[in-house]
């Protein structure tokens, strides 16, 4: 599964940007604070980490080729070894609820900030005669 899918899944969440952090690693971000990671480099020996619940991560852990995250285990990442440890609706699923996990960790002043509209409609400024 290339890194471009998961490129698209996660910027099609609301207001989630991108930025390369570490060297070669694709960080995916909401408020500031990362719900992903992957590698852009095939020569990581990891594909993808993403923040879970408790419970899904002693789930998660079980399946060969999911490990907990180097680090970040602690808090609930999980890393997959290879793409193919988890079927794609699956991948899908843990990075979405990744990005729910974090979003939900937020500020409630930052989550409103997100949560609002975007491009908010400006009227127009009434011109007066001089």
């Amino acid at each position: 599964m290339p890194v471009d899918f998961i490129r698209d899944l996660c910027l099609s969440f609301p207001n989630a940007t991108e930025q390369v952090q570490w060297g070669d690693d694709l960080v995916f971000k909401i408020g500031g604070k990362i719900f992903a990671v992957t590698p852009l480099s095939a020569q990581h020996r990891l594909v993808l980490c993403v923040k879970t619940t408790p419970d899904k991560f002693y789930e998660l852990t079980e399946i060969p080729g999911v490990i907990p995250a180097p680090y970040m285990a602690r808090n609930f990442w999980v890393a997959l070894e290879r793409w193919d440890a988890l079927r794609r609706a699956q991948i899908e699923d843990i990075v979405r609820e990744s990005y729910a996990l974090v979003f939900a960790k937020l500020p409630k002043k930052k989550q409103a900030e997100l949560s609002a509209p975007s491009a908010k409609k400006s009227t127009p400024k009434k011109l007066t005669p001089k």
